[in-house]
C-alpha cells in the first residue's frame, strides 16, 4: 500500500522536555521567567542603542539586529512549549510545525551570519584601526545585514520546499520540544537522501563556514594583540572582543554538541537539553553579557536610568 503523503498528515505530537508531570508547574514558571527576561533584556538593549548617540557605531548596529533576532529566535519555540506544558496538549498542526521549522532555520542562520559580521567588525577595529570608519561604512553594514537576512530566508525556504515533498506514515511523534528539521526528516517514510544532502550542504554553508570565518578573524586579532607592546593595549583589545567571544563560545558550543557530536540516539535527553541551551538560555544571557562587560552599554544604561529618575521627580 502506498504510504500517506504529507497532505493527509493533520498534526504532529511534540514529546516535549524530559521532565516528570509533577515538575511541569515549576519548569513552566522557570521557562516563562526566562522567556520574559529574554524579550525584555533584548528590547532594552535595542532601546539603549537607539537612544544613545555614542552607540551609533557599526558594532552596536550589528548588536541591535542580533538582539532582535534573539527575541524572534526564542519566540519561535518557547511560547508553544509553554502552552504545551500548561495545557498538556502536545499536538501541533502540520502547517504550524512547518512554519515553526521555517522560522527556526531562518533565525538560527541569521544569528550565525550576524555573529560573523560582528567578528569581521572587531577584526577591522583592531587590525586596521586607522581605516575602520572607511571600511565599516554605513553602506557595508547595511549590505551585511541585508545579505544575512536574504541568505537565511533562502536557506530556510530551500529546506521547507524539499520537506514539503516528504511522505509520513503512522509515526507522527516528534521526540523534541519543537519541530526540528533533522528530527522531522527521520520520521518520514520517503527517501530522505536528498533532504540529508541539503541539510549537510546548507549546514556547512550557514554554520561551519561562518564559524571558520570567526575563528580566522580572531586568529588575526590574536596575532595583532601579541604585537602590542603595552599591557594596556592588550586589555583594551580583549575588552573590545570579550563579549562577542563569550556569546560565540556559548552559541556554537551547544550547536556543535547537538549537530556535530550526536549521540547514538538523536532524540536523546542530552540533545534536548543542549537545544534548550542555545534556543532559550543563550538568547537570555546575551543582553547581560554585552551590558555587564561593556563600559559604553553600562554608561548608556546609567544615563537612561538617570533620565527616567529626573522625569519621575519632575
Amino acid at each position: 500500500m502506498r504510504p500517506e503523503n504529507q497532505s493527509s498528515v493533520s498534526h504532529f505530537l511534540l514529546r516535549g522536555l524530559p521532565i516528570w508531570p509533577e515538575q511541569q508547574g515549576a519548569f513552566f514558571a522557570l521557562f516563562l521567567a526566562m522567556y520574559l527576561t529574554t524579550v525584555l533584556g533584548n528590547l532594552l538593549l535595542i532601546l539603549l542603542i537607539r537612544l544613545d548617540a555614542r552607540l551609533h557605531t557599526p558594532m552596536y548596529f550589528f548588536l541591535s539586529h542580533l538582539a532582535c533576532s534573539d527575541i524572534c529566535f526564542s519566540s519561535v519555540t518557547v511560547p508553544k512549549m509553554l502552552v504545551n506544558m500548561q495545557t498538556q496538549d502536545q499536538s501541533i498542526p502540520y502547517a504550524g510545525c512547518v512554519t515553526q521549522m521555517y522560522f527556526f532555520i531562518v533565525f538560527t542562520a541569521l544569528d550565525n551570519f550576524l555573529l560573523t559580521s560582528m567578528a569581521y567588525d572587531r577584526f577591522v577595529a583592531i587590525c586596521h584601526p586607522l581605516h575602520y570608519m572607511t571600511i565599516m561604512r554605513e553602506g557595508l553594514c547595511i549590505l551585511l545585514v541585508t545579505g544575512s537576512w536574504l541568505l537565511s530566508c533562502a536557506s530556510a525556504m530551500s529546506h521547507t520546499l524539499l520537506f514539503a515533498q516528504l511522505s509520513f506514515c503512522d509515526d507522527n511523534t516528534i521526540p523534541h520540544f519543537f519541530c526540528d528539521l533533522g528530527v522531522l526528516v527521520k520520521l518520514s517514510c520517503s527517501d530522505i537522501s536528498l533532504n540529508e544532502l541539503l541539510i549537510f550542504t546548507l549546514g556547512l554553508a550557514s554554520i561551519t563556514l561562518p564559524l571558520i570565518c570567526i575563528l580566522i578573524s580572531y586568529g588575526r586579532i590574536g596575532a595583532t594583540i601579541l604585537k602590542v607592546p603595552s599591557a594596556k593595549g592588550i586589555c583594551k583589545a580583549l575588552s573590545t572582543c570579550g563579549s562577542h567571544l563569550t556569546v560565540v563560545s556559548l552559541y556554537y558550543g551547544t550547536i556543535i554538541w547537538v549537530y556535530f557530536l550526536p549521540s547514538s540516539n538523536t532524540s536523546s535527553d542530552n540533545n534536548i537539553i543542549a537545544s534548550v541551551m542555545y534556543t532559550v538560555v543563550t538568547p537570555m544571557l546575551n543582553p547581560f553579557i554585552y551590558s555587564l562587560r561593556n563600559r559604553d552599554m553600562k554608561g548608556a544604561l546609567e544615563k537612561l536610568i538617570h533620565r527616567c529618575s529626573v522625569n519621575l521627580i519632575t
